[in-house]
């Protein structure tokens, strides 16, 4: 279930959250091309830097609140290979809040210069709150949530 942020949700909606990532050779495979579960390690990243650039650090989350997030779900389309050496950018669109829940719209895209960036994949990722001891599903905490709703990241 959806909960409502008010007049922060469409600011909160909006924000498109990028970061850049080389290619090195230990995320390929024997096809010298990105291994398919590396893309997953690539939105993680994203998703840990979207939270540390609104202030929410995860080690800071399990000390002062108890819980961590985990990935619930993942739907992956691997559209095009990204090679070694090559500059990826990875976005974070949230899509939704919920009481224990966030799902996020990612894509990872190749930027080429004077032209339109070339979309690799593109992911649905739902994570969930859990208490860090039994990893239970517990509400995510209101001054987290409060941070996330009021978010206008670029």
């Amino acid at each position: 279930m959806r909960a409502m942020i008010g007049d922060a949700e469409e600011s909160w909606r909006a924000a498109n959250f990028r970061l850049g990532i080389r290619v090195y050779y230990e995320d390929t495979d024997a096809g010298r091309v990105v291994y398919y579960a590396n893309y997953l390690k690539f939105m993680e990243r994203a998703r840990t830097e979207w939270l540390r650039a609104m202030g929410l650090e995860q080690t800071a989350l399990v000390r002062d609140h108890g819980i961590v997030f985990v990935v619930r779900s993942a739907r992956v389309d691997y559209l095009r290979p990204a090679r070694f050496n090559d500059w990826l950018q990875v976005s974070v669109e949230p899509t939704e809040l919920g009481g224990s829940r966030m799902a996020f719209a990612q894509q990872v895209r190749r930027p080429r210069e004077g032209q339109e960036d070339e979309l690799l994949a593109r992911a649905e990722v739902t994570i969930a709150c859990v208490q860090a001891e039994a990893f239970r599903p517990v509400k995510i905490p209101e001054a987290v949530r409060a941070t996330i709703a009021r978010s206008r990241l670029p």
